[in-house]
């Protein structure tokens, strides 16, 4: 959990790359590649991790080997583990894992309607009506179970590839579907969660959206976001909906390593991707919201992810660097760098890019580089030009 700078709201990460991810990426890959990476995220100061889904191998055969990666990884303190479940049958083989892996909380209902009805039909073989008819099931149940709480949501939310755009007013009247039904059962509803599988999000229906369900229900105070980013919207509509929200708010957005991501039923494959998490961390402690994430591990992550799925991920931060500071200042005396692999010196030193070019014909100074006091700069950068 992030802390909040003065006016925002606290912000959550939840890191879905090797669930959301590794549902698009090859099966070949092994639960042993899987438990590597699993690990390495696990040292990167992230405190929810989905480690992937209960479902049926049939049809998600990359997710055949669940159980063997939750047995094989090791759990860092701390760090909230949990898995996707969409029936009965998913939710028995999570038990066997608890406490492993954190079950969904009794006392927090929730409720979920698809605005797309072609894409509930391709995605869970029903349809949009089945849902809404199962609402009032969803909220007994709960109720009988102890729920305290409510969250209620909607999928597909700003448009589909298949139907077009949906109005913010077709939103509001499931959800208002939705809130309703646990208000009648007495039931509080404290959380929104709005999902966008086919990346049609932009930054003004979001802005718009967290505008609406604040001004109708002052009590939701949780607002979570699954944006998918395959027309590279997505972080900057987070962004959005985190200046919207208050300091009485918690957002929390569903984000993946590297960018990894996609759902193979909605038409975009790995482009679907997501909001890359090194991006989305920069991006917060540059606005001054202290995340608790060593960014540097998690960008060792990224390079570790990309070995494990055999391709180039597609997040800026683990290829460019983070903006760098004090001793992590590029050395004034160092050579082109014009290759990606070159680029990637900011994290393995000047080996990344001898023997590129290099034009000066005597060592660059800078009384405004010496003004910051780096006593090891110049000799770091005298012994970086090439001879």
């Amino acid at each position: 959990m992030t802390s909040p700078t003065t006016g925002r709201p606290s912000v959550q990460i939840v890191e879905e790359g090797m669930r959301e991810g590794m549902q698009i990426e090859s099966a070949s890959i092994t639960p042993a590649d899987k438990i590597r990476l699993l690990d390495a995220l696990s040292r990167t100061g992230l405190k929810h991790i989905v480690v992937g889904s209960f479902v049926s191998p049939r049809w998600t055969p990359q997710m055949a080997h669940v159980e063997e990666v939750i047995e094989g990884f090791t759990p860092v303190e701390g760090v909230e583990y949990t898995a996707l479940v969409l029936n009965a049958r998913g939710g028995e083989r999570l038990q066997s894992y608890v406490p492993k892996i954190t079950p969904p909380d009794p006392r927090k209902g929730v409720s979920r309607i698809h605005l797309c009805d072609v894409f509930v039909q391709r995605n869970t073989n029903r349809s949009r009506q089945d849902e809404i008819d199962a609402v009032p099931a969803i909220v007994e149940r709960a109720v009988a179970g102890g729920a305290e709480e409510a969250m209620i949501a909607v999928n597909a939310a700003w448009g589909s590839n298949w139907l077009g755009g949906f109005t913010q007013e077709q939103r509001m009247e499931l959800l208002r579907l939705q809130h309703e039904a646990w208000t009648v059962a007495g039931v509080p509803v404290t959380g929104v969660w709005i999902g966008d599988p086919m990346s049609w999000n932009t930054p003004a229906a979001v802005r718009a959206q967290i505008r609406a369900v604040r001004e109708e229900w002052p009590g939701i105070t949780t607002f979570h976001l699954h944006l998918h980013d395959a027309r590279g919207m997505a972080l900057l509509s987070a962004y959005v909906a985190m200046e919207e929200l208050g300091p009485e708010h918690t957002l929390v957005i569903d984000s993946a390593i590297g960018g990894m991501g996609g759902c193979p039923y909605c038409g975009n494959g790995r482009y679907t991707r997501m909001i890359p998490t090194e991006d989305l961390v920069h991006l917060l402690e540059a606005e001054g919201v202290e995340t608790g994430i060593d960014l540097a591990a998690l960008i060792e992550a990224v390079v570790l992810a990309e070995e494990v799925v055999g391709h180039e991920l597609w997040g800026k931060v683990s290829k460019a660097g983070p903006r760098p500071t004090g001793e992590n200042l590029y050395a004034m005396d160092m050579p082109f760098v014009e290759t990606l692999e070159e680029a990637q010196h900011f994290r393995l030193g000047p080996s990344a890019y001898e023997g590129a070019l290099s034009p000066w014909k005597a060592p660059i100074t800078s009384p405004d580089r010496d003004a910051l006091g780096l006593a090891k700069d110049r000799a770091l950068a005298d012994a970086e030009v090439p001879a």
